[in-house]
């Protein structure tokens, strides 16, 4: 846009000074007349929640939706038409690693990450819906990020060997296309289940400014102007009436929606990692082999395993299977601990070894629940990863330890344990484990099936 500050000051008299800033604008801390964002939805949901006042006068500029960039061979290895969720699986699986800005300090990311949390939940995002995280293996294919769109694509094209994709507004990646800065232009993807659409307001901070801010919207909203701004930027113009760049033909299809608070917006954010600080997730079940699991709730065990390892096509599931990287730990227990073994996920052959590791007849007499959640408990390190315990469960204790004994032990923190209980399992007694230690339990038998319930388990560990 700077080269069009000349035009603006010769037709319009105001002069622009633009000061260029990774900071985020904060209600009542200006230091400026004007903010030019990519969006200020999330600006205005703190005013909202914080300043009470009228937020600053706002005028859209411009648009352009946060979409993919893909390498063509990379491309070609999802659908035709493909959603977030097939984006989440390739990453998940290891074959997509991507760069991305971050949300914390940049536009581009936070439309991002509101995107694909709106497609892995299926709607609208309510607080509710934020505690459940559904975008672990998605995250997992963030390899580069930077706290600003110039630096994020500085920061690609320095490592465009080693990254399959780059996820940005349109005119960002259509302006890279054209730079003649890539070794392969990458395909711009449109996900089917739709994209945050940014609208580069301009803000007026200062109301003694109002005349002149009239007329620099006014000159930006013109046909002329608008017509410019596509050409330069490759940023899509507000109206019909001015024609399209042909790279801009393609629909956008479905606006997602922004959040209407605040705080499902704080809670994505908290839950966001900075990629150099990713460790992997570590997960341990516990599964109850006593002899009352024999016969079709195994089954269901196994069945419930091959979803979770890639059986599961659905949305829902292509979001929280076991994804690249994560440590999975299975222990069989009865009345002692019968078996364990540790599973990475991605390593050669590491599915189909945990599916033989169930697929056993080896079934005990007794049920020492309390004892295998205190092992695990033992097992799960200091909690300086994330970690969590799913217990699954259709009996009573009848061996070990006593639910008192176990509460009084001490845990680490932040390692949670999510109980499925079905059959004759103590609901009571699970639910009070789980809650003591900031899990849930989820009664298996009013799921459609024992795989629905881990799902839900898995979007909200």
């Amino acid at each position: 846009m700077a080269p069009l500050l000349g035009d603006l000051e010769r037709d319009t008299g105001v002069k622009l000074r633009m000061d260029y800033s990774d900071d985020t604008l904060e209600p009542g801390r200006y230091h400026h007349d004007l903010a030019w964002l990519s969006s200020d939805r999330y600006f205005r949901l703190k005013m909202k929640a914080g300043v009470r006042r009228e937020p600053p006068l706002s005028n859209t500029t411009m648009l352009s939706p946060v979409v993919i960039g893909l390498k063509p061979e990379t491309a070609a290895r999802l659908p035709k038409d493909p959603s977030w969720a097939d984006v989440a699986d390739a990453a998940g699986q290891g074959r997509l690693r991507f760069a991305m800005a971050d949300p914390r300090t940049n536009g581009s990311g936070l439309a991002a990450l509101v995107g694909v949390a709106t497609a892995a939940r299926g709607g609208a995002l309510r607080p509710q819906d934020v505690t459940c995280d559904r975008l672990r293996g998605f995250f997992t294919g963030q390899t580069r990020a930077a706290r600003s769109s110039s630096k994020l694509v500085d920061e690609y094209v320095a490592n465009q060997d080693q990254t399959e994709g780059l996820i940005a507004h349109e005119s960002t990646l259509l302006s890279l296309n054209a730079s003649g800065r890539l070794k392969k232009p990458l395909q711009v993807v449109y996900p089917r289940d739709g994209m945050v659409m940014s609208d580069y307001p301009l803000l007026l901070l200062d109301p003694a400014k109002r005349a002149a801010y009239d007329k620099v919207v006014g000159w930006l909203k013109s046909d002329e102007v608008q017509r410019k701004i596509m050409r330069r930027t490759l940023r899509r113009p507000l109206g019909p009436d001015v024609a399209r760049d042909p790279r801009l033909r393609a629909p956008v299809g479905n606006a997602l929606f922004f959040p209407g608070q605040k705080k499902v917006i704080d809670t994505l954010l908290a839950n966001y990692d900075d990629p150099a600080e990713r460790k992997p997730d570590r997960v341990v079940f516990l599964l109850d082999f006593s002899r009352s699991m024999a016969g079709a709730r195994i089954v269901s065990v196994k069945s419930a395993f091959a979803g979770l390892g890639g059986a599961d096509g659905s949305s829902v599931g292509r979001f929280v299977r076991f994804h690249q990287g994560e440590e999975v730990t299975v222990v069989r227990f009865g009345g002692r601990a019968l078996a364990e073994k540790t599973f990475t996920v991605g390593a050669p052959g590491a599915m189909e070894r945990l599916r033989d590791f169930i697929d056993t007849d080896d079934f005990d007499g007794s049920t020492a629940i309390w004892s295998a959640l205190d092992g695990a408990y033992q097992r799960a390190g200091d909690g300086s990863r994330r970690t969590s315990i799913v217990l699954m469960t259709d009996g009573r204790n009848n061996a070990g330890i006593t639910l008192p004994e176990f509460l009084r032990h001490e845990r680490p923190r932040a390692v949670p344990t999510f109980a499925v209980g079905f059959g004759a399992a103590d609901r009571d007694g699970l639910r009070r484990a789980a809650t003591a230690t900031g899990g849930r339990l989820v009664d298996g038998d009013t799921r459609p099936s024992l795989l629905e319930a881990l799902k839900e388990i898995r979007g909200c560990r």
